[in-house]
């Protein structure tokens, strides 16, 4: 399941975000910056993007919620797989 209306919107934001972050990184690799730059902006890359993955599960375990108010086993062990995965 995909984050729905302003959730997914968020997610989509962080990742354009980190788009054109990684392009900025791609620009000072080739311009042969400084490392500790580089490896800055890339860092920064590298958070947004576990950022989005983080918001995405929320929003599911969100939608998980607001369906029926309650989540069974087998959806949170569900969510506990897809959270572990982002570490």
């Amino acid at each position: 399941m995909s984050p729905a209306g302003s959730d997914r919107t968020a997610v989509l934001n962080r990742i354009k975000r980190a788009q054109g972050q990684l392009a900025g990184v791609l620009r000072m690799m080739e311009e042969e910056r400084e490392l500790s730059s580089v490896l800055n902006q890339l860092k920064a890359v590298t958070s947004a993007l576990d950022r989005a993955g983080f918001a995405m599960v929320a929003a599911e375990w969100r939608g998980s919620v607001d369906a029926g108010g309650a989540v069974t086993e087998e959806q949170l062990d569900h969510l506990e797989k897809l959270f572990l995965s982002l570490g």
